[in-house]
């Protein structure tokens, strides 16, 4: 038995319970003490960043974040993402793509389901790519306004989206670790 394996928790105690909720967690360690830890739990989510190979240009958006907002910074370009809420992952970040990028999206290519911040957090996010046409853009998107996103939706070039990558100046996880992935799977968008 690995160690991990033989870490449990002995006691969960709800300490806020709203948008998300924040357990206090004593934990058990391998080596008999006893920690106390905290944790978020919010739910299982999905992300696509859609890209149009014949325009050569990526979907992103950007929205007011808490985070950036506590350090002073600007939100950073994300991909359009969401709370699952009980729906199949493909099916609702097609939904999502609709809501925020105004976007219909059809098929999309999964990559992989990464936990977002797992010392701190329950959550794991699906993640894809999908391609579409200028054509698939039917909406206006933003997101609900009834859920405050104010969400803005920015379609960026290809090569420009690869210069934010390879400068670190995509720093948000979900979208930086989707722009790699379509750089490795699909080279052929910026061969000459």
């Amino acid at each position: 038995m690995s160690e991990n394996q033989s870490a449990r928790i002995v006691s969960r105690e709800v300490v806020f319970q709203g948008w998300y909720t924040f357990f206090r967690l004593l934990v058990e360690m391998p080596d008999g003490e006893v920690a106390d830890r905290e944790l978020l739990h919010r739910g299982m989510a999905c992300a696509v960043l859609p890209y149009d190979p014949v325009r050569r240009v990526a979907m992103l958006i950007t929205q007011p974040r808490p985070g950036a907002l506590f350090h002073g910074v600007p939100s950073p370009y994300e991909v359009i993402a969401g709370s699952l809420d009980g729906l199949d992952a493909a099916a609702r970040v097609i939904e999502e793509a609709m809501e925020e990028g105004g976007l219909r999206l059809s098929q999309v290519e999964p990559i992989t389901n990464m936990w977002s911040m797992i010392p701190v957090s329950t959550e794991r996010v699906q993640l894809y790519l999908a391609e579409y046409r200028a054509e698939d853009r039917v909406g206006q998107g933003g997101g609900n306004a009834h859920e405050h996103e104010n969400i803005a939706v920015h379609e960026i070039g290809l090569d420009h989206l690869r210069d934010l990558v390879f400068s670190g100046e995509l720093t948000d996880a979900k979208t930086l670790i989707l722009a790699q992935a379509l750089l490795l799977r699909h080279p052929e968008l910026w061969s000459a």
